[in-house]
């Protein structure tokens, strides 16, 4: 008994002793107490909540009614609302006096504002993106231009597309295909043009110009590109790929060749590198021509050259 009322007493001496230390503002007084009290609820408090969050997010990830989106947004509102709770909780615990505040909580609360405006703002987005559910998770994009992923949307003619990988409280995190994660701003997302490759299907048509010597057999060309897209195993068979002539060109006939994929994450660039290799294989083997520019300068009229 003598152990425990003399640690009783030692904890008690320490508290009063921690309370003599500190400075009173106005009316009120901050002591080391007072502060040790307080870091001890907040730790406390954020290790509730994490611990909370964690058998949240087990409970939402086991049931199989909700889909990966509602599942994200079930999260964020909850664990906005306990952050809240906790907040809150916490001032009443520790008997914090917010009326002796009043003026200085108005003055930092009018300064946070501005200051995290546009943090709110990708929030309040990100709850939307997630509640219309126009971007999910796993969904290949282009935004606006292409610069805020690293290039231009229409980098020698192939989308700079990007898989979304997560979508956060402040931001949307999209995969390139060069490897390289970029962090998109939710509020962006709302305000940029945005391509959304996998909306409703994830098939995705591609279009490739092929151009064709006047002097070669057409029609022979034309069966040749097909084929040449009908044997690459990333293109569907339905819709079949089909080839049209758009032009008469100055050196050549023009052609487009238009096949579908439904994997677009994979990439553009390469699967258009192997119909090309395809198609030059099997022109060279039939002997059709791919023109290339060049000029033909002819001499009318040239005077007679000087003795």
């Amino acid at each position: 008994m003598s152990i425990s009322a003399d640690l009783r007493g030692g904890i008690t001496r320490t508290i009063e002793s921690m309370q003599t230390i500190g400075l009173d503002v106005g009316s009120s007084r901050l002591s080391l107490y007072g502060l040790f009290s307080a870091i001890i609820v907040a730790v406390l408090l954020y290790l509730a909540v994490k611990l909370t969050m964690r058998a949240i997010k087990w409970l939402l990830r086991r049931n199989t009614q909700i889909d990966a989106t509602q599942r994200l947004l079930t999260e964020k509102l909850i664990a906005i609302a306990l952050f809240v709770f906790a907040l809150l909780f916490g001032i009443d615990l520790l008997g914090i006096d917010l009326t002796a505040l009043a003026v200085f909580s108005g003055a930092a609360g009018l300064a946070i504002g501005f200051g995290l405006q546009k943090t709110v703002g990708n929030l309040i987005a990100g709850i939307i993106l997630l509640m219309d559910r126009s971007i999910k998770p796993g969904d290949v994009i282009v935004v606006g231009d292409g610069s805020s992923m690293g290039g231009s949307a229409a980098l020698n003619g192939i989308p700079n597309v990007g898989r979304v990988a997560k979508i956060g409280v402040r931001a949307v995190s999209v995969v390139t295909r060069d490897g390289k994660k970029h962090l998109i701003p939710n509020e962006l997302l709302m305000t940029q043009p945005v391509e959304n490759w996998s909306y409703s299907s994830r098939e995705v048509r591609v279009r490739m110009r092929v151009p064709v010597a006047y002097e070669s057999d057409l029609r022979l060309a034309q069966q040749l590109i097909v084929d040449t897209a009908k044997a690459n195993p990333r293109i569907l068979a339905d819709p079949e790929p089909v080839v049209w002539i758009t032009a008469f060109g100055e050196r050549a006939v023009e052609h487009e060749l238009r096949y579908w994929i439904s994997d677009p994450e994979a990439g553009l660039g390469n699967i258009q590198g192997d119909v090309f290799l395809g198609i030059w294989d099997k022109f060279q083997d039939a002997g059709i021509v791919i023109p290339y520019p060049r000029q033909d300068v002819r001499l009318v009229g040239a005077p007679d050259e000087a003795p």
